[in-house]
């Protein structure tokens, strides 16, 4: 049993996606050692439950293929002497090229206090407005929309809100798989509420779609049709709140005008969103005649070259029926990444300067600079992320600097991105991981702290601030990436600006600009931190969940209280106090398919991955569920372009290509494809989907359009196939296609290829030390071959023209063994103990239980998903496996 007088509990803030879930790490506590991850039960957010990859954090934290030293031009070096040689190469860029030839790209990963302290350091003192984020690729589409119609990038509601909501819309979300205990806490609500509809529209059957009411596989990139649809429709069924409409909004009637006339009817929503009429005419009817509407909105919404209309024409539905700061009722954008909120809120957006400040007032400006004082103020916007690499190609930006994210993977044409960055006279790199595709291109690279390391805060999707702690010591001499900015802002000699000595400090001073100077003439800004800006040292470490605005409240022991919901008051942060009406008029994605490039692509999420891979993609837990790039394609189209199931196939469009297995569905709509968006050159040899995608982006929000990309599809043949397996990680030759996956005590590949390849003199160039081999060769199993090092296995190859079948546990097993006997030898070979092994499918992550026991227990009388739940674990977890049960469940019992 375990001694809970020696367990020491760290309250922190999950590390992955934007429903900020509280953790609780356990440690011994006179060694430190991590006893177990879970989740905090007090946390408002998930109350205790995480999903597979947040329950998989403490699995995470090792240095394995983490940079530990610095680099400066492929040498290692002391950490001084980077950031002198940032500090000056920053600067000689600046006296050569001039302030603007400077550029920052940020990430949602970073804490806050890093991403104000990056923030000031760009546009207040290197004087560039050249400072954008990743957050560009997944909300930026949404904070425009907000902005118009709240005066202020503004999520209205909480998720509460969906629990007591009597009808959910999911649109462009995957919730199931991308926001799973939020999707738990909104399976559970239903629980209570039986009469609660959840309807999703995607053109995907996704996991989501398995498990609500109704499901609407709409056209790509209709969603806007539908919701100027749907104002159109409540005008004409007498459905509007015209008393809220008048008192607390303007620009309607134009609104609906031009909604009118995109979409007069039912029949022209169905027609352009392929639609039944029943289904359309369902969903409208329950919006108009229900009072508790949440419409939930994420990336395919977002990720558009209409994003930001589309998240308009959402709101002005909930506008124009007054269902908006009430219980139950809102427009709900469901962020990311853990801290994209947070970045907004700091300014880490090249459209914005600080706290919500914008450059269209110059008292805005004024206040920041004088705050500030800054001596190198900007006055004007920057590049957005896309315009911004586009500015590194053709060389206006000169130097770089990349922080906690790997554009090489992430933007569209991202051969393009690489290929800039090579050519580019200074790229920064900073990382908590360092080996990504991104670090591969830089000039310098700085390893930071990561999770577990880190101090400071982050923002979740509801606007509540949560405190992420450090529980562990970081290796030496590294630190946090605010201190790496401020330690080369005192080398370019702004050290009283940036004099902080800890995450508090950075803290103090960022709610202390959310409400310093407002503009008198101006709307008033909701965004306020103001009672937290005098916070303690103690007060800072102990700070507990809060949603901002933060309000003074002599109530509580702390002093403050946030605010769960906004514009409870009808009170608005535009000009007027009024909600502004945005005009929507629709239209499809731009480009479209043609006979050279026939299909649309659609990108997106798996269930166990987080981005590019670099820390989930080194558990072995994470890895199980979907082991190696997949094309989802529709039998259909497969049958008519030659390809066939678990057969290579090639993926091309305009700008790059990609390698995948088929697989196929009917969860896809004729005409689409699907492939992952995680995937990049550290785990694959050619899957970085952003290398397909075109640099479309919306007009307004500068958001790339991922979900629409004209592409074709190809039969890749190959003549053998193989299986290896290693203790280390080995450099893979470029004629071979590759994936390799993390097990336990090593990793495995899969490879394949049309050349014949001399296996033995291959093996030589690319695994690790070894000073002996075992061979079979020319049986009816194909070639292979065991190394060894010291009588210890080191790597086993095995060589046939499909897929060789493995039992990994055992040579997992065999990899510990100190010295292998002559069974065990012969048994690595074979690389399982009998013949005819079947590969089975993972499905519950959590519990570890395969596609066969769920059939097992479906043959036994498991009818339900209920039964399954109660009889084998399954979808008890994080609940992100229900929709893969659900399907399995339907194809068993018909």
């Amino acid at each position: 049993m375990l001694d809970t007088s020696n367990v020491a509990i760290t309250k922190t803030t999950c590390a992955y996606c934007g429903v900020g879930c509280g953790v609780a790490v356990k440690q011994e506590r006179h060694t430190a050692a991590v006893i177990d991850v879970g989740g905090d039960v007090k946390h408002p957010a998930n109350r205790g439950r995480l999903c597979i990859k947040g329950a998989n954090l403490g699995r995470t934290l090792h240095d394995n293929e983490r940079l530990l030293t610095p680099l400066v031009d492929g040498e290692a070096t002391s950490y001084s002497h980077a950031y002198e040689q940032v500090a000056q190469r920053l600067q000689g860029v600046i006296d050569e090229h001039g302030r603007e030839s400077v550029g920052f790209y940020l990430s949602g990963q970073l804490l806050t206090e890093d991403y104000y302290v990056a923030n000031k350091f760009c546009k207040g003192f290197i004087g560039s407005p050249h400072l954008d984020t990743n957050s560009r690729l997944c909300m930026s589409s949404a904070v425009v929309a907000h902005q118009r119609a709240f005066g202020e990038d503004l999520v209205p509601g909480n998720y509460a809100d969906l629990e007591q909501a009597d009808l959910v819309i999911l649109v462009g979300s995957n919730m199931s798989w991308t926001h799973p205990i939020v999707f738990q806490r909104l399976l559970k609500a239903k629980e209570a509420n039986p009469q609660m509809q959840i309807v999703v529209l995607d053109p995907k059957r996704t996991a989501t779609a398995q498990l609500v009411d109704l499901h609407l596989p709409l056209a790509p990139a209709s969603d806007g049709y539908f919701f100027t649809g749907l104002l159109a429709y409540l005008a004409q069924t007498e459905a509007l709140d015209q008393a809220y409409i008048d008192a607390h909004t303007q620009g309607f009637s134009q609104t609906l005008a031009a909604a009118q006339l995109a979409t007069p009817d039912i029949e022209s929503v169905a027609r352009v969103c392929d639609l039944s009429l029943s289904l359309v005419a369902k969903v409208y009817s329950a919006f108009a005649s229900t009072q508790k509407v949440v419409t939930v909105f994420s990336q395919g919404i977002n990720q558009s070259n209409t994003g930001t209309d589309k998240a308009s024409a959402i709101i002005n539905c909930h506008l124009a029926t007054g269902k908006i700061g009430r219980e139950g009722a809102c427009p709900f954008s469901i962020t990311g990444q853990p801290n994209a909120m947070g970045g907004r809120e700091v300014g880490g957006l090249a459209t914005q300067i600080a706290a919500h400040r914008n450059y269209q007032s110059s008292h805005d400006k004024t206040t920041v600079e004088t705050f500030w004082q800054a001596p190198n103020m900007v006055s004007n916007a920057g590049y957005k992320a896309v315009d911004l690499f586009d500015a590194v190609a053709d060389g206006r930006i000169k130097a770089i600097w990349i922080m906690a994210t790997n554009p090489v993977v992430s933007l569209p044409q991202a051969d393009k991105v690489r290929q800039a960055l090579l050519d580019c006279p200074l790229v920064i790199v900073s990382d908590s991981q360092g080996n990504t595709d991104t670090s591969k291109c830089a000039d310098i690279v700085i390893p930071c702290r990561g999770w577990g390391e880190k101090d400071g805060t982050v923002t979740n999707s509801e606007r509540m601030i949560s405190r992420q702690r450090a529980f562990m010591d970081a290796p030496p001499g590294m630190q946090q990436d605010w201190q790496v900015v401020a330690a080369v802002a005192q080398q370019m000699g702004f050290a009283d600006a940036f004099d902080y000595t800890s995450s508090a400090d950075v803290f103090r001073e960022h709610a202390a600009l959310s409400v310093v100077a407002d503009d008198p003439d101006a709307s008033p800004r909701l965004f306020n931190l103001g009672p937290l800006a005098g916070i303690t040292d103690k007060q800072y470490e102990d700070l507990q969940p809060v949603q901002w605005p933060v309000v003074a409240d002599t109530e509580t022991a702390c002093g403050w209280s946030g605010s769960p919901r906004l514009f409870t008051d009808q009170q608005f942060a535009t000009s007027t106090g009024k909600a502004q009406f945005y005009e929507v008029t629709p239209a499809l994605a731009s480009g479209s398919s043609c006979a050279d490039f026939p299909l649309w692509l659609n990108t997106g999420r798996l269930r166990d991955q987080w981005h590019t891979m670099t820390r989930t993609g080194m558990v072995p837990q994470l890895s199980c569920h979907e082991p190696e790039p997949r094309l989802e394609i529709h039998p259909f189209d497969a049958k008519a372009y030659g390809l066939q199931e678990q057969e290579f196939a090639s993926i091309s469009s305009a700008h790059g290509n990609y390698i995948a297995r088929v697989h196929c569905t009917e969860n896809l709509r004729q005409g689409q494809v699907f492939l992952p968006i995680h995937w990049n050159d550290q785990y694959a040899s050619q899957a970085r989907v952003s290398s397909l995608l075109p640099s479309v982006v919306d007009p307004h929000s500068g958001q790339p359009q991922y979900k629409q990309a004209p592409v074709k599809v190809a039969p890749l043949k190959v003549n053998w196939q193989a299986r290896m397996v290693c203790v280390s990680n080995v450099n893979m030759q470029a004629h071979v296609i590759w994936h390799r996956q993390p097990i336990q005590n090593g990793w495995q590949w899969q490879l394949a290829g049309k050349s014949a390849v001399a296996w033995q003199d291959w093996l030589a160039q690319v695994l690790p030390e070894h000073d002996d081999t075992m061979r079979l060769q020319g049986s009816s199993l194909g070639e292979r071959i065991a190394a060894y090092l010291r009588g210890k296995l080191v790597a086993v190859l095995w060589v046939a023209q499909s897929m060789p079948q493995v039992d990994v546990e055992l040579i997992q097993a065999l990899l510990t063994t100190p010295k292998l006997n002559s069974r065990q030898r012969l048994l690595a070979l074979a690389g399982q103990q009998g013949v005819g092994m079947q590969m089975d499918k993972l499905v519950c992550s959590c519990l570890q239980i395969t596609a066969s026991q769920i059939d097992q227990a479906i043959a036994t009388g498991n009818d339900s998903l209920a039964s399954l739940k109660q009889s084998l674990g399954c979808g008890s977890g994080c609940g992100s496996c229900l929709g893969d049960v659900q399907v399995q469940l339907q194809k068993a019992t018909g």
